[in-house]
């Protein structure tokens, strides 16, 4: 019997920001991460050259409030003539503030071709996504990370990131359609950048406060 090997963890912080690619220069945050987005969280944990771990649900445990961001961007993607002046540019943003979710993922074999016969050796007979998981849970229960996990931006980090609390509840009231949902930005198997998207059609709805990321 092929068993399924699941994990799960509570991510919380001030301010996120999933960010809507149609929404422009001004961008606006989704109401929840999308698979890429979430991924990279689980990734951000724990990252393994023969499994690969793939998203399934999302669960909203606080109100989703948008709130308006700005920041001054000093970088070389500034006009020439800011540069010159060395003015900052203003960057505007609706971010969310003070979100939680319950992210929730499984653990699927992926082909890989070991590069050593040493490496070879230390993989046989290894079940892989058994060792994914039980390594997945022990650096969550650790506060151990491969990098260091974000909530969309690379400045918001999150205040709380681990085992899901069972004090934590769902906001079952929040209902939403989202009309086009980014699923992820770069091809899964190969990262060469691919964006996709998921429309209506295919049923990508929050319902009582969770949305299901599968396809």
């Amino acid at each position: 019997m092929n068993s399924e090997y699941l994990i799960s963890m509570e991510v919380s912080g001030k301010t996120a920001m999933w960010t809507r690619p149609d929404t422009g220069a001004t961008p606006v945050s989704y109401p929840v991460p999308p698979w890429s987005a979430a991924k990279g969280l689980f990734e951000a944990i724990v990252r393994l050259k023969n499994t690969i771990i793939i998203p399934t649900a999302v669960e909203i445990c606080s109100p989703i409030t948008y709130h308006d961001y700005t920041t001054n961007y000093g970088g070389p993607l500034r006009k020439g003539e800011q540069i010159t002046k060395n003015d900052s540019f203003q960057h505007k943003a609706t971010v969310l503030i003070n979100v939680c979710y319950k992210l929730y993922a499984k653990i699927e074999d992926l082909k890989y071709v070991p590069k050593t016969l040493s490496e070879a050796a230390a993989l046989n007979g290894v079940n892989s996504r058994h060792y994914c998981q039980d390594r997945f849970n022990r650096r969550l229960r650790r506060g151990q990370f491969h990098d260091t996990p974000c909530l969309g931006w690379r400045e918001f980090v999150p205040d709380y990131i681990g085992a899901c609390r069972d004090s934590t509840k769902i906001e079952t009231s929040h209902n939403e359609e989202i009309a086009s949902f980014l699923y992820c930005v770069f091809d899964p198997e190969t990262g060469v950048p691919k964006p996709r998207y998921v429309k209506n059609s295919s049923g990508r709805k929050i319902v009582n406060g969770r949305l299901e990321y599968a396809e």
